[in-house]
């Protein structure tokens, strides 16, 4: 099968291409962008791979679903559109950011800046109907990304995987982390964070520490 990805991704990918799973979700998700409304626009599902090549691969975010809204989604999790205003989760990293690096909330949610340096903004599931939330789970989505996950796992070392809340923790657990560096937390989302579950865990700051010790870039966040 044919999928337009970044090359490199491509490569590592290609047997999952292949799969009877995968194009059955490609079928449906054909479907689904022809019958409905769906996010992100088709030429972004796959911009978290676009943006950052395998071997550039630093960080990596795991979300869980596309925003559903109205011109949100642009196929990096958490991040909006330019212009868009921040959802509730996404106004909760960038108050984490400004405590943690004393730097001021960004004009823009769009993180393709983030992306640009090396950090993987992976959604578990890359669709779905407008106005939906979930309306793209358990069909394929999830298997794809579990194999994308274990090839980072495998395949490089020192990535540093930020897990934030129960769902993303649960598709971390294969991470090898005798290889990585895992920083877990709650889910910024109004209900973890004023539960005292997200604000404070300087995941941001020690990210780049952890970068420095092994003589890499740090992300201008």
């Amino acid at each position: 099968m044919n999928v337009k990805i970044e090359p490199s991704w491509h490569q590592i990918l290609s047997e999952e291409f292949e799969k009877k799973y995968f194009q059955e979700l490609i079928s449906f998700v054909k479907h689904e962008y022809a019958s409905q409304i769906c996010y992100p626009k088709g030429s972004q599902i796959f911009s978290a791979f676009d943006f950052c090549p395998f071997d550039q691969v630093k960080v990596v975010i795991i979300g869980q679903d596309p925003y559903h809204g109205f011109g949100q989604a642009n196929g990096l999790c958490f991040s909006v559109s330019e212009g868009i205003p921040f959802p509730p989760s996404l106004i909760n990293i960038f108050k984490e950011l400004e405590s943690d690096l004393g730097q001021p909330i960004p004009s823009s949610g769009n993180l393709e800046r983030w992306a640009n340096q090396g950090v993987l903004l992976l959604n578990a599931t890359l669709t779905v109907r407008q106005y939906e939330a979930g309306s793209h789970q358990n069909r394929g989505w999830e298997t794809f990304t579990d194999t994308v996950i274990q090839r980072l796992s495998d395949g490089k070392k020192d990535v540093v995987f930020l897990l934030w809340g129960a769902y993303a923790k649960k598709k971390g657990q294969k991470i090898d982390r005798s290889k990585h560096f895992v920083l877990e937390t709650g889910h910024p989302s109004p209900l973890s964070a004023n539960r005292g579950l997200w604000f404070g865990n300087k995941h941001f700051s020690r990210t780049n520490q952890f970068l420095l010790e092994q003589g890499l870039q740090p992300i201008a966040w």
